[in-house]
């Protein structure tokens, strides 16, 4: 039986479910999620190797105009615009029935990479219309020459075998580059610390910008007990009151949040301390952005 591997980027602007679709078709979490648009800021590479076909997707943060005052704002839109250039095929994720500037903004950077591309419109399970979904199908794929196009919920799971069935037709063949069994690249330390931000982004939504970060400062593993010392990082005094809340209960709400997905993840009882720590003007600070493991791109 012929291998075959590649890798596919999943791309679309902020909160159209590009992560989402990612831990449905893994079948576990990986990248996080929020209603909060920016949620993913880093490349989050996830693996799926089914019998002779090993799919590397990566998920990316979505791409948006404006917002490039900081330098934190600059790096993600970086990221994800250059994930489209090296890739086999790319995954265009939209919403249901609306076409925004910002997906027109995708789609020109997707033509502009020339890259085979197929296009899924996610979030049909909220369609109250269900008529509307096709005169908008056939609308969208007159857009660019999709190889296909896949109308799915990744929250639901619907539609979701067959659009990985779709990817598996125009992987290209070759050897595979990770163990069977391997889900990401990603470092055990990372994945703990875009747990805790995400539960920061869930608990506080528009209460708190984006200037929010997690660095894990200890993870040790002994005897089916893993410590993690996660501080978190905020611009200001205000920010910091916030997230540790009145009389501590948010920061401690976050923890456990945060804890229970790592047990999860890790398989193994978790101890989670967390600290709030002022760092003024590091969303803005390029040699910051790059010692809180913001380099995925040069």
């Amino acid at each position: 039986m012929t291998e075959k591997c590649g890798y596919i980027a999943i791309v679309g602007r902020p909160n159209v479910g590009k992560s989402t679709l990612l831990n449905r078709i893994l079948g576990q979490k990986l990248s996080i999620t929020s209603r909060k648009p920016q949620t993913t800021r880093h490349q989050i590479v996830g693996m799926k190797t089914t019998d002779d076909v090993q799919a590397i997707y990566v998920d990316t943060p979505g791409l948006h105009e404006g917002y490039s005052e900081k330098a934190l704002n600059r790096y993600i839109n970086k990221v994800a615009s250059s994930a489209i250039k090296d890739v086999d095929l790319v995954v265009f994720v939209i919403d249901r029935t609306k076409w925004t500037p910002e997906d027109e903004v995708v789609l020109q950077k997707i033509k502009a990479a020339n890259v085979p591309c197929i296009l899924v419109v996610n979030k049909i399970d909220f369609l109250e219309d269900k008529s509307s979904l096709l005169p908008f199908l056939k609308e969208v794929a007159e857009k660019m020459n999709f190889l296909e196009v896949f109308p799915a919920s990744a929250k639901l799971g619907k539609n979701i075998e067959e659009l990985e069935k779709g990817i598996a037709k125009y992987i290209p063949e070759g050897m595979h580059f990770y163990d069977k069994d391997q889900f990401t690249d990603r470092s055990a330390r990372f994945l703990a610390a875009e747990l805790v931000r995400e539960k920061i982004m869930r608990q506080l939504g528009e209460e708190l910008p984006y200037s929010v970060t997690v660095e894990i400062e200890k993870f040790e593993e002994t005897n089916r007990l893993i410590t993690i010392h996660a501080l978190i990082l905020v611009e200001r005094d205000g920010q910091k009151k916030i997230i540790i809340g009145d009389k501590g209960e948010r920061i401690k709400q976050i923890g456990t949040d945060a804890r229970l997905d790592m047990e999860k993840l890790f398989d193994s009882k978790i101890m989670l301390h967390t600290w709030v720590k002022v760092k003024g003007g590091w969303a803005d600070d390029e040699r910051a952005l790059k010692s809180l493991g913001y380099n995925d791109v040069d």
